[in-house]
């Protein structure tokens, strides 16, 4: 079969890419195929994201000054009044619509819409301080166990025991570490639904990933960085911590980068040991002593998502929440995940290793 391309060849040419073939064509038929479904994906993704960004845009930002809905940023998530007055419509949150009782001195009927007034600043306070503890132990533990496995552990059955383990836990369902978190932090320790319970709960479900990229990062490291450190009498803990550790880095920082998207945005962990469907106080009022801070349970974004959206009727107030709060947690995980890009970028271009073989 010669096309139309085919024909317009040199015979240099016909003789160098050679004749059409069933394989060529089926290969062809394949690219293609993968093409249209990524672009399909990217497609859908995108759509989801607009969507998400033009709902969430009109709850967050309003055509007033000061143009953000400084309310929904740093109120608390209350409960919607919905009522007409003197001929004009009202929707205040539950602090407010007391005020406006009491200003106008007569009872007034209104429509009740449960978590669709107030705001959301409790779940950003809880989000970010989920994220960034659960982020600071598994990066800890996760390096820690990774030196030992790369510089320390000697190859063997074992070895190979450990690291197959390691990769079956970085598939475990994330309801299973709620579950487990649950019960070993909450109840056995008896830390209660607390924000150190789910940060130990979030770091245990992201340190397989963080294990894995950290040592995949250490043992690229030339062996000959770590040698000639030995070899100027440098004790193997030094060549470590001066020769692998600040090269292996940026590695490191793309498991942080991978381990914080999935941190923010997993419900079942954070709904079993950290968050309250609706808490007033942050975790830093009210308290007796300042460790009494790591036992405070916390609200959070996705939780708050799942309840707004699932738990309660639902209507045009309560969508307005929720596109809201989508908008922001996606702000908030972007925001967190730049600053470690930036980083590894920065570390990058700090530690440079030259292979000159």
């Amino acid at each position: 079969m010669v096309t139309k391309e085919m024909e317009t060849l040199s015979p240099e040419a016909l003789s160098l890419f050679g004749k059409p073939t069933k394989a060529k064509l089926i290969e062809r038929v394949v690219f293609w195929g993968f093409r249209v479904g990524t672009y399909f994906v990217l497609a859908c993704a995108a759509s989801i994201f607009i969507d998400i960004f033009y709902k969430g845009g009109k709850t967050v930002f309003q055509s007033e000054y000061p143009f953000i809905n400084v309310e929904f940023l740093t109120g608390s998530p209350q409960t919607l009044h919905v009522f007409e007055h003197d001929g004009a419509s009202y929707e205040l949150s539950d602090s407010d619509f007391r005020v406006f009782k009491e200003e106008a001195g007569v009872s007034i009927v209104s429509d009740t819409y449960a978590y669709s007034g107030g705001g959301i600043w409790p779940c950003i306070v809880g989000t970010v301080l989920l994220v960034v503890g659960s982020m600071a132990i598994a990066l800890t533990l996760g390096i820690l166990s990774a030196i030992f496995l790369s510089e320390y552990s000697k190859p063997g059955k074992v070895l190979n025991a450990v690291r197959l383990s390691i990769l079956n836990l970085a598939g475990v369902p994330s309801i299973v570490f709620g579950i487990f978190g649950m019960g070993m932090f909450v109840l056995a320790f008896g830390w209660n639904v607390s924000l150190i319970a789910g940060w130990f709960t979030l770091a245990f479900m992201v340190l397989p990933i963080v294990i894995s990229a950290s040592e995949e990062s250490m043992r690229a490291i030339p062996q000959g960085l770590r040698d000639a450190s030995l070899a100027l009498g440098a004790s193997k803990w030094t060549a470590i911590r001066t020769n692998v550790l600040p090269y292996a880095m940026p590695g490191i920082l793309t498991s942080s980068i991978i381990g914080v998207a999935r941190v923010a945005g997993e419900t079942a962990p954070i709904m079993f040991t950290a968050a309250y469907a609706l808490r007033d106080q942050l975790p830093w009022q009210g308290l007796e002593h300042w460790y009494d801070f790591f036992f405070q349970g916390v609200m959070a974004l996705p939780y708050h998502i799942y309840v707004v959206s699932a738990k309660i009727p639902q209507n045009e107030y309560t969508s307005r929440m929720q596109y809201g709060t989508a908008f922001v947690f996606l702000f908030i995980v972007a925001g967190i995940t730049l600053i470690s890009i930036l980083l590894r970028i920065r570390m990058r271009k700090k530690y440079r290793w030259y292979c000159p073989w």
